[in-house]
C-alpha cells in the first residue's frame, strides 16, 4: 500500500517518540526528515551504519547505490550485513534490511557502478542530501563533481586504519568549497584502501553514524552543520580534531582559475 509523508509520520511517532522531545528538533523537525529523500553511495563500512542510523532516525526515501556483493572479510564492519548475504548485491541486500528499523521505508537499490557524470546526476537530481560513503577516489571526485554541478549538500567520510574525517559541502551555497579543495590528490592509484591498509571494525560504526547524523540535521534545518569544519577522527589515541578551510581559488573542481 502507497503511504504519503504525512501517513509514514503518524506510523513512526511512537516509535520516535524518544527523539521527538529533543527541542531542537520536535515533530516538525522529525517531519522533516521523513519528508526527505537520501541519497547513499556506497552500503559498506561507512554505508552500513549511516543507513541504520538514517533508517532507525525515521528517513523514510532512501537510494543506495554499490554495485559490489557482500563477502565474508565485509562482515566484521558492515553491520547491515551478515552471513546468509555473502554474495547478494550490497544495495538490494541493505535496502530489504532497513525494513526493520523503518517499516514504511520507500528503499531503493541501484547496483549498477557509477560510470560517470551521466549516470549519477539523475539520482542526485531526485535527492534533497548526498552521504559519500564510498572507499576510492575515483568515486569521490565523481559525487563531488555531481553534488556540486546539481547544487545538493554532500556528506563526505573516509576512513582507514584508525583515522577518519568527515565533513559536510553544502553545495546550496555557490561560495561553497569542495572537495578538491580539501584533496587535491588526482591520481586513483594513490588510494588508500581499507582493503589493503586495514580498517577498524569500530572507526567505520563511528563515522558512518557522524555522516547520518549530519544528513538528518542538515534534513531538519536544525544545530550547526560541519560545513567548512573537517572533523579528523583518531581512535587509536581517542582524540577529535577540528581543521577550518575555506574554497581554493586555485582548486581543480570550483576555483577561480579552472
Amino acid at each position: 500500500m502507497q503511504m504519503n509523508d504525512s501517513e509514514r509520520f503518524e506510523r513512526l511517532t511512537e516509535r520516535l517518540s524518544r527523539q521527538m522531545k529533543i527541542a531542537e528538533l520536535g515533530p516538525e523537525g522529525q517531519r522533516r526528515i521523513v519528508a526527505a529523500k537520501f541519497l547513499v553511495i556506497g552500503a559498506g563500512g561507512l554505508g552500513s551504519p549511516a543507513l541504520l542510523a538514517l533508517a532507525a532516525g525515521g528517513a523514510s526515501h532512501i537510494t543506495i547505490v554499490d554495485h559490489d556483493e557482500v563477502s565474508e572479510s565485509n562482515l566484521s564492519r558492515q553491520f547491515l550485513h551478515d552471513a546468509a548475504s555473502i554474495g547478494r548485491n550490497k544495495a538490494e541486500n541493505a535496502a530489504e534490511e532497513l525494513l526493520r528499523w523503518n517499516p514504511v521505508l520507500d528503499a531503493r537499490a541501484v547496483s549498477c557502478r557509477m560510470e560517470g557524470e551521466a549516470d549519477l546526476a539523475p539520482l542526485v537530481r531526485e535527492a534533497n542530501i548526498v552521504l559519500d560513503c564510498s572507499d576510492n577516489l575515483a568515486t569521490r571526485q565523481l559525487v563531488n563533481r555531481v553534488c556540486r554541478a546539481e547544487r545538493r549538500p554532500l556528506v563526505f567520510a573516509a576512513a582507514v586504519r584508525m583515522n577518519a574525517q568527515i565533513t559536510v559541502f553544502d553545495f546550496r551555497d555557490p561560495d561553497s568549497a569542495c572537495y578538491r579543495c580539501l584533496f587535491e590528490e588526482d591520481d586513483a592509484e594513490n588510494d588508500e584502501k581499507a582493503s589493503a591498509f586495514g580498517v577498524f571494525t569500530a572507526l567505520t560504526g563511528t563515522v558512518g553514524m557522524l555522516q547520518a547524523c549530519e544528513a538528518m540535521k542538515l534534513a531538519a534545518g536544525f544545530g550547526r552543520p560541519l560545513t567548512g569544519r573537517l572533523l579528523m577522527v583518531d581512535l587509536l589515541n581517542m582524540e577529535m580534531r577540528e581543521m577550518r578551510y575555506r574554497r581554493r581559488a586555485s582548486c581543480p573542481c570550483c576555483g577561480s582559475g579552472r
